[in-house]
């Protein structure tokens, strides 16, 4: 069975800011995942990457804050997208109005 493209999008949410995100269903986990799922959830500030959610090969299901790498425990697919742009409003929150 080859490897199924589910989810990809790129939607802007200001003129700074987007969210880029792509989801593809497996044959087999990744090395160091226990699910199917390969996944990249990124919010782009700036030309930055500043939040992602993804699962490289060895490293298994983590976020990234910044500079912080904080392991991630994947439930299903509806769940990770609900987590990341809970991340993403709290992310905007927090930064985009730092600086009025």
């Amino acid at each position: 069975m080859p490897a199924t493209l589910l989810y990809r999008t790129r939607q802007p949410l200001s003129e700074t800011l987007s969210a880029e995100l792509s989801v593809w269903d497996l044959p087999e986990p990744v090395r160091g995942s226990t699910h199917r799922l390969k996944y990249r959830l990124a919010l782009i500030a700036n030309g930055h990457c500043v939040l992602r959610y993804d699962n490289e090969a060895g490293k298994g299901d983590h976020k990234h804050l910044g500079s912080s790498e904080i392991p991630y425990c994947l439930v299903d697919l509806p769940t990770l997208l609900a987590d990341f742009w809970r991340d993403v409003a709290e992310w905007r929150t927090n930064h985009e109005h730092a600086n009025d």
